[in-house]
């Protein structure tokens, strides 16, 4: 499994885990600790281009990682939960929100929890954003339903990952094909009675490969509401 929360930081290209990785707290809070910050701060693009016309409400951000997409939306008057296995990532997001200021700390609940298994409260979100949470089919369809079930009526759930053709680029993805998914996978799962899909696409957008130059690469973007 992997999670990426945004844009690495510095525009570095981490390692990505392999197959065989135990990607536990441990191993999180390790990788955290190898830099004073892994991720760039900057909100999720894709966070920001679909949730900018929600009306604020209470929202969860799955894999929070060091807080800016939690933050991003506590200074836009959310409430939010902010959840992540690493005891590191979530102590570096609660200074970061001290930081943009007291009332935008106060907005925001750091949950340490293993995303694995931690059942959220059912039809409790008006927003539930999943950024890059990669995992094997045997865990991320569990966690999709369980996402899905914690939207509440008329509530959005967002769900990006790296799309399957980032691949065959030059920039470093893990070698696992079963860690990938497409948008289409997950609003499949969705009950038409009680979905509407807004957003349902691979997403073009430009990054550096590790020698620096631009590319071009893809990300799976679902959007969808919740109408019952």
């Amino acid at each position: 499994m992997t999670t990426g929360h945004n844009h690495p930081a510095g525009h570095r290209h981490e390692p990505e885990p392999h197959g065989d990785v135990v990607m536990d707290a441990g191993f999180w809070d390790e990788r955290y600790l190898s830099s004073p910050a892994l991720w760039s701060g900057r909100p999720n693009a894709h966070l920001v281009t679909e949730a900018a016309d929600l009306a604020p409400g209470v929202a969860l951000d799955v894999g929070c990682g060091e807080g800016a997409d939690a933050i991003w939306l506590a200074e836009r008057g959310w409430q939010v939960s902010a959840l992540d296995i690493s005891s590191v990532a979530l102590e570096r997001g609660a200074a970061r929100a001290l930081e943009a200021g007291a009332d935008v700390a106060a907005r925001i609940t750091w949950v340490r929890a293993d995303l694995t298994d931690w059942v959220p409260p059912a039809a409790s979100f008006d927003l539930v954003s999943a950024q890059f949470m990669h995992l094997p089919p045997d865990q991320r369809r569990p966690l999709h339903r369980r996402l899905a079930g914690s939207v509440a009526p008329g509530g959005t759930l967002l769900i990006v990952g790296h799309h399957f053709s980032d691949l065959q680029t030059d920039v470093p993805r893990p070698a696992a094909p079963e860690l990938y998914f497409t948008a289409s996978d997950i609003a499949a799962s969705l009950p038409a009675e009680e979905w509407v899909i807004v957003v349902d696409e691979a997403r073009a957008r430009s990054t550096l490969d590790p020698g620096g130059a631009t590319a071009t690469i893809h990300d799976a973007v679902l959007r969808a509401q919740r109408t019952g």
